[in-house]
């Protein structure tokens, strides 16, 4: 004969079920007007994504043709209207089209022997955390070398200390300025040290090279013993 099925297991399963039920009404009673919100702003927020999405493509690309037709200006010999259109697109919401539009700027400025607007586009795009890291080290590299003479040695020396080593992209540069304001501070030997650092460093140019030989000879670095780099001066 059949047993019965077990009372209590099965009791307790329908409690657990009616349970479940009777929450999920109770929670959609309470909140479903709530989630309904929830949904309608979720589809609105979306949206409104894709659509900025959207026009930030459309804006980029206007900003390019733009920057397009800056440069074709420039190259015409025409900067009537550059230095302001260049303003403009400084501000734009895009790294590229900014940071090309900063440095141009200060290009101009150059040009125009107008060095304190250019220093200062220079530190608007070396201080621009937006930026991408490659653009700002560049913009930091020629605003030193610009207000180098006005620096205290250690000012230098402290600003370019993460860009002044053996593998960093600018280390030639940076090296190069280090080492100088370490013999304003007379501490000749460090500077013949790192001259030999860019020296040996195979991703700095080669004209840079040479000539940081020379000048590491030229503080007591012996070169002899190292025949590559000796060669290396007899061809700068």
């Amino acid at each position: 004969m059949a047993q019965p099925p077990d009372i209590n297991e099965t009791f307790l399963r329908e409690v657990d079920e009616n349970l479940r039920r009777d929450q999920a009404r109770d929670f959609a009673k309470k909140y479903g007007k709530w989630l309904i919100v929830a949904v309608v702003l979720f589809l609105i927020a979306s949206g409104g994504w894709i659509y900025w999405q959207y026009h930030q493509r459309q804006q980029g690309e206007r900003e390019v043709e733009q920057l397009a037709e800056v440069y074709q200006n420039i190259a015409n010999g025409n900067l009537t209207n550059a230095p302001k259109e260049l303003d403009e697109l400084s501000g734009s919401d895009h790294a590229g089209i900014r940071a090309s539009a900063l440095f141009t700027r200060a290009a101009i400025a150059i040009e125009q022997k107008d060095t304190k607007l250019a220093l200062a586009k220079y530190r608007e795009a070396a201080e621009d955390g937006d930026l991408p890291q490659p653009y700002r080290d560049a913009a930091l590299i020629r605003q030193t070398v610009m207000e180098f003479d006005q620096l205290k040695p250690e000012q230098v020396i402290a600003r370019l200390q993460p860009l002044a080593k053996p593998g960093e992209p600018w280390f030639g540069s940076a090296g190069e300025m280090t080492a100088a304001a370490m013999i304003k501070q007379g501490n000749k030997a460090e500077a013949g040290r790192l001259f030999l650092a860019i020296a040996k460093d195979k991703t700095v140019p080669e004209t840079m090279r040479g000539r940081a030989v020379q000048l590491a000879s030229s503080l007591g670095v012996d070169v002899s013993a190292l025949p590559e780099l000796s060669a290396l001066q007899e061809t700068r």
